[in-house]
């Protein structure tokens, strides 16, 4: 058990995780009050105003990653989280009192969404590059798992607070008490004790350039192409749970306090998945097509449930695979991506993760208005089954995937099945066929994978909650040009 909570030991980190932990739960409590308010008491139960609410949030992330991922590389993190964290502290405050003297307007929430976008994109990557400077790199891994722990943990304790706190005294309330949690992390900031972080030296021509490199490795990478597709159909067309619990509470006559239960009950399917990805010694591709194929049965099951009760439980399954999905899909990306174009790979990857819900947040939400709740959860389930068939295509086609069926001599032995893909070869295959495994290419899984933290505080309502973990590389370090990059250089490498 020790072993287990050994980061706590380290100062700077165990004032850091408590404070996260605190603000985690607020801003949990936040995220589920926003989109009931949106729903119940600014709109008349108008799924489309959750989806466009949620796109306001996501949009500027979406356009800033470029900018966002430089400002946490350039200027020291710690005052960045300074400014970001109170900046969340007054919208979360300034929304709360509107709410509490009954001004709000849904246009006003629209506005607080964009704004909160804002300064989560320039949060979001400064809080996860943060966390790497508070351990050693021995101890690194076992902050990931604590970040995971706390932030599910606080994922299942928020939106129940929430929703009990909605029926006692208010929605208002909610975003007030929201606003007081970030006094934890504002104090934990103050009380960490870092060394300044010089601004990080960027060479190899201009920022655009630098991005256009990153957009021509990952067109050569086309496992890593097909992994960001898949991430953005689900992530676009699956992943709205606001949507969802909201719209699944209002079809089976619930109030706030059993929607709020909804998004407790998804958390434990969270929890469970990312603590079984972080048991999994590497991120391998075949782990996301699966957890995929899973969403996409997940998602058929919740659909079907005839009670709140059954549909809550199935939320459970709902959750582990989205979970194992994007963890693992993130953490594939970043182990295998050359050290040198890990930042710029990220960039793009969070910009096609975040970019899928001002897309298909909208379009759910209007599905859901127009032929009802449960059709949501169809798109859901589709999205998975596409998302699937889409790694499944790539695995069979780009990676030459087969089954082979041993007979074996007769009284000898059973038939038994063998899986054999590029890099793995039969029996009757040419040695000079063993090109690339199925998850990378031999030269990069060579390397030593770079462990990324999952999101402490501030969560998100839709994709991104999901999905952003870990620190952001440099965007730019030197010498990171693949074009020019000599074999000798090649860190890791034989």
């Amino acid at each position: 058990m020790s072993t287990m909570f050994r980061s706590l030991g380290v100062r700077n980190y165990r004032i850091w995780f408590i404070g996260a932990l605190v603000s985690n739960v607020g801003a949990w409590m936040q995220a589920t009050a926003q989109n009931w308010v949106v729903l119940t008491e600014l709109s008349d139960n108008d799924a489309v105003a959750v989806g466009v609410t949620m796109a306001l949030q996501f949009g500027p992330q979406l356009l800033l990653v470029p900018l966002s991922g430089a400002v946490a590389d350039r200027f020291d993190r710690r005052r960045v989280l300074f400014v970001t964290q109170s900046l969340l502290m007054l919208l979360a405050l300034g929304l709360g009192l509107m709410l509490v003297f009954g001004h709000a307007e849904l246009w006003h929430l629209y506005a607080f969404a964009l704004g909160l976008g804002i300064v989560n994109a320039f949060d979001t990557p400064a809080r996860q590059a943060f966390v790497s400077d508070l351990v050693s790199a021995d101890q690194l891994s076992n902050a990931v798992a604590l970040n995971s722990a706390s932030f599910n943990s606080a994922r299942l304790l928020g939106p129940a607070v929430a929703g009990l706190l909605i029926a006692a005294i208010g929605s208002g309330w909610v975003f007030v008490i929201n606003s007081v949690s970030f006094i934890a992390m504002l104090l934990a900031l103050a009380l960490i004790r870092v060394r300044h972080r010089g601004a990080v030296a960027v060479s190899g021509g201009s920022q655009a350039s630098q991005l256009v490199a990153g957009f021509r490795y990952v067109r050569r990478r086309h496992d890593l192409v097909v992994i960001m597709i898949m991430v953005f159909v689900i992530g676009a067309f699956g992943m709205n749970f606001p949507i969802y619990s909201s719209t699944m509470a209002v079809e089976f006559g619930r109030g706030a306090g059993e929607y709020g239960v909804l998004s407790s009950i998804l958390a434990i399917g969270s929890l469970a998945g990312a603590l079984m990805v972080a048991r999994r010694p590497a991120a391998r591709f075949r782990a996301v097509v699966t957890a995929a194929g899973g969403f996409g049965v997940s998602g058929t099951i919740a659909a079907l449930m005839p009670t709140f009760w059954t549909f809550a439980i199935s939320l459970v399954l709902l959750g582990y695979c989205t979970s194992t999905l994007l963890s693992t899909a993130n953490g594939f990306v970043q182990t295998t991506s050359e050290p040198g174009m890990r930042g710029r790979v990220l960039s793009i990857y969070f910009a096609i993760l975040m970019g899928g819900t001002p897309v298909g947040a909208p379009v759910v939400g209007a599905v859901a208005d127009a032929l009802g709740a449960r059709w949501s959860l169809w798109t859901a389930a589709l999205a998975g089954v596409v998302a699937f068939g889409v790694g499944l295509g790539w695995l069979i086609v780009g990676r030459r995937l087969r089954v082979h069926v041993h007979l074996g001599a007769a009284g000898h032995r059973r038939p038994r099945l063998t899986v054999t893909h590029a890099g793995r070869r039969h029996d009757d295959e040419d040695p000079a066929e063993q090109l690339e495994t199925l998850t990378a290419p031999l030269s990069v899984l060579r390397r030593n994978p770079v462990i990324l933290s999952e999101p402490s505080s501030a969560p998100q309502s839709g994709a991104l909650s999901e999905g952003l973990t870990g620190p952001i590389g440099s965007i730019g370090a030197p010498g990171d040009d693949p074009e020019r990059e000599e074999p000798g250089d090649r860190r890791g490498m034989p």
